[in-house]
C-alpha cells in the first residue's frame, strides 16, 4: 500500500496551491479519502474528507470555502485544492484513506502518506 502526495511548496498569502495524492496497492474506490495537517508543535488536525460510499464532502471549518477535495476513481488520486492560502494554513499536509468510522479522527484511517510541506509566508 503506498499513499502519495506531491504538490506543496513556498507560497504567498493568498496564492493557492493543488497537492495531489496517488493511492496504490488498495480498492480506491472502496475507501473514504481525507487531507489531514499538522503545524510544528500542534497535533495533526482534520481538514478535509471525501466519503466513498455517498460521495459527501466535509471540511474543517478553518479552510470551508477555501479548500476543494476531489478525487478520480480511474486515476486512484485524491486531490485538494487550496485557495486563498494564509499563514495559517503553514502545515505538513497528509492524505490518508479509510475503510469507516468518524472521518474527523485520525484513528479512522488505515493508511497514510509521508506528507507534503505547504509554507504560506510573505
Amino acid at each position: 500500500v503506498q499513499l502519495v502526495e506531491s504538490g506543496g511548496g513556498l507560497v504567498r498569502p493568498g496564492d493557492s496551491l493543488r497537492l495531489s495524492c496517488a493511492a496504490s496497492g488498495f480498492t480506491f474506490n472502496r475507501y473514504s479519502m481525507g487531507w489531514f495537517r499538522q503545524a510544528p508543535g500542534k497535533e495533526r488536525e482534520f481538514v478535509a474528507t471525501f466519503t466513498y460510499s455517498s460521495g459527501s464532502t466535509d471540511y474543517a471549518d478553518s479552510v470551508k470555502g477555501r479548500f476543494t477535495i476531489s478525487r478520480d476513481n480511474a486515476r486512484n488520486t485524491v486531490y485538494l485544492q487550496m485557495n486563498s492560502l494564509k499563514p495559517e494554513d503553514t502545515a505538513v499536509y497528509y492524505c490518508a484513506a479509510s475503510r469507516g468510522g468518524i472521518l474527523y479522527y485520525t484513528r479512522s484511517y488505515h493508511y497514510w502518506g509521508q506528507g507534503t510541506v505547504v509554507t504560506v509566508s510573505s
